[in-house]
C-alpha cells in the first residue's frame, strides 16, 4: 500500500510540480490563445528578439532573463507570467497539505457520520486514495487557470485547453476511479469501487457487520452502484456512455446556425457542416479512439466502467446546464449570453468531478459574476464579462470544501440528491427563473442607463 511522503518532502514536491505546471499555463495563455503571441519560452520566439538561452526555460529564473525582450512585449510583461508560476506553486503545495496530510475532503463526512467532532487523523482514508484526487484536483487547477487566463485576455476559452483538458479527465477516471471525490459511506457488502478505512475496535462494533468506505463518487452517489449499470453484458451503460461521448465529440464542431431560409434548411446546413468537421482527420481519430476506448473499458467492466461512466455522465450533466443557461440568456437578452466556451469548459469541470458537484458550481458561480459584472456595468458601463473565471472559481471552490458539501448530515446539501426526479425538475425551473430575471435586467439597462441589447 503507497504511504503518503513526510509531508515537508511532500509539499517540496507538490511546489515544484506546481511550478511546472505554471509553465504550462503560461504557454497555454500566450499560444493557445486566438491572438497568439511569442512570449513563453516554450514557444517560437518573436522575430526581432535576441536569442534565447537555455535558462529561459527554468521556472522563475527564466523571466527574469527574458526581460530584455521589454521593447517588444511591453515594459513588465514578465510580472503576470511570474506570479502565475508563484501561484501554482503555492496553490499545488496547498491542495496537497489540504487533501493529503489533513485529508480535507473526508474528515467532514468523517464527522457527519459520527455525529461528533473527530480529531484530525481519528479515522482517515488511505494515503494512496488521497494521493490520487490530488493528483486530479492538481490537474483540474492547472486547466482551469490556462482557460481562465486567456477568458480574461479576450473573452474566449479555446478547445486547445477544453478537449485535451476533458480526455485526460475521462482516462484518469477510467484508469484511477479513486481520483474522483470521495464519498464516504457505510456498506454491508463490499462496493463496486472503494477501500476500507480502519477502525477502532469500539467503532468497529457499533457497526453491526457494516464497514466503512471512501468510495469514488459515482453519478448515482449517494445511492450503491447498481447492476444495471454495470459493464458488460449490460448494453444499457454501454448506450449511456457512448451517447455522452458523442454529444461532447459533435458539441466540438462550428455551431453557427443560419435561420434566413428558414429553420429546417438552417438545420440541414448545420448538420451538414458537422458531418464536415467530424470526418476531419483530427476530429475523426478522436471519435474512433474514443468510441473503441469506452467499447474496452466497458468490456472490462468493474471499478473502471464506474469511473469512466461517471465521468462521461458528469461531463454531459455539467455542460447541459450551462448550455441551458446559454439558450435561456441569449433568448432573454436578445444577445449571446456566454461563450459556448463556456459549455465546453464545464464540461471538462464534470468529466473531472462528476455531475453532482457540478450543481453547487452553477449555482455558485454567478454570484462573483453578477457581482463584478453590475460593478463593472457602473464604473465602466460595460456588461461584458468573462464567466469562465467564475466558473472556475466555483469549482475551486467547491472542490477544497467538498466535506462540507457532501456528507450525510440529515440537514446538509447531499439530502438534495434524494429527491429523484424532483432534482431535474427545480433545476429546469431555475432556468426559466433565470430567464425571467435577465428579462428583468434588460430592461432595467434600458431604463436607467439607456443600454440597449443588439
Amino acid at each position: 500500500m503507497m504511504l503518503a511522503p513526510p509531508l515537508w518532502i511532500g509539499l517540496l514536491l507538490a511546489g515544484f510540480a506546481g511550478l511546472i505546471a505554471g509553465g504550462y499555463v503560461n504557454w497555454a495563455t500566450y499560444t493557445l490563445a486566438w491572438n497568439c503571441r511569442p512570449i513563453s519560452p516554450w514557444a517560437a520566439q518573436h522575430e526581432h528578439a535576441p536569442a534565447r538561452r537555455l535558462a529561459d526555460r527554468l521556472p522563475l529564473w527564466g523571466w527574469l532573463g527574458l526581460r530584455r525582450e521589454a521593447d517588444i512585449h511591453g515594459a513588465g510583461f514578465w510580472r503576470r507570467p511570474f506570479a502565475v508560476e508563484v501561484f501554482m506553486a503555492l496553490a499545488w503545495a496547498a491542495l496537497y497539505w489540504w487533501e493529503v496530510d489533513q485529508q480535507g475532503l473526508v474528515h467532514h463526512q468523517f464527522e457527519a457520520l459520527a455525529g461528533r467532532a473527530l480529531p484530525r487523523g481519528a479515522l482517515a482514508a488511505p494515503a494512496w486514495t488521497t494521493l490520487a484526487t490530488f493528483l486530479s484536483h492538481a490537474l483540474l487547477l492547472t486547466l482551469m487557470a490556462a482557460a481562465s487566463l486567456i477568458d480574461f485576455d479576450e473573452k474566449t476559452i479555446p478547445d486547445g485547453v477544453t478537449t485535451p483538458g476533458t480526455l485526460l479527465a475521462l482516462a484518469l477516471a477510467a484508469a484511477l476511479p479513486m481520483s474522483l471525490l470521495p464519498h464516504v459511506a457505510e456498506r454491508m457488502a463490499p462496493p463496486v469501487a472503494g477501500v476500507v478505512v480502519p477502525l477502532p475496535a469500539d467503532a468497529a462494533a457499533q457497526m453491526k457487520g457494516a464497514a466503512l468506505y471512501v468510495e469514488p463518487l459515482s453519478l448515482v452517489a449517494p445511492n450503491a452502484w447498481p447492476q444495471s449499470l454495470a459493464g458488460a453484458p449490460h448494453g444499457a451503460s454501454l448506450t449511456i456512455g457512448l451517447a455522452c461521448f458523442a454529444l461532447w465529440w459533435v458539441a466540438l464542431t462550428p455551431r453557427i446556425m443560419r435561420w434566413r431560409r428558414g429553420m429546417f434548411f438552417g438545420l440541414r446546413v448545420l448538420a451538414a457542416r458537422s458531418l464536415r468537421e467530424l470526418l476531419r482527420p483530427r476530429s475523426a481519430l478522436i471519435g474512433l479512439v474514443g468510441f473503441v476506448a469506452i467499447t474496452a473499458v466497458w468490456y472490462r467492466g468493474g471499478e473502471s466502467w464506474l469511473g469512466l461512466l461517471t465521468a462521461l455522465v458528469g461531463m454531459v450533466g455539467g455542460g447541459a446546464m450551462v448550455w441551458a443557461v446559454r439558450i435561456v440568456g441569449s433568448a432573454a437578452l436578445r444577445k449571446e449570453a456566454m461563450g459556448f466556451g463556456d459549455v465546453t469548459l464545464m464540461m471538462m469541470i464534470g468529466a473531472f468531478l462528476g455531475w453532482q458537484p457540478t450543481i453547487f458550481i452553477f449555482f455558485m458561480a454567478p454570484f462573483a459574476g453578477l457581482l463584478i459584472g453590475v460593478t463593472q456595468m457602473i464604473l465602466r458601463r460595460d456588461d461584458v464579462i468573462p464567466y469562465g473565471p467564475f466558473l472556475c472559481l466555483a469549482a475551486a471552490a467547491v472542490t477544497v470544501g467538498w466535506g462540507w458539501f457532501w456528507n450525510q448530515d440529515p440537514h446538509g446539501f447531499q439530502a438534495i440528491f434524494e429527491l429523484g426526479w424532483l432534482l431535474p425538475a427545480v433545476l429546469a425551473l431555475g432556468v426559466v427563473m433565470l430567464g425571467a430575471m435577465l428579462v428583468i435586467w434588460r430592461n432595467i439597462k434600458e431604463a436607467i442607463w439607456g443600454v440597449e441589447e443588439d
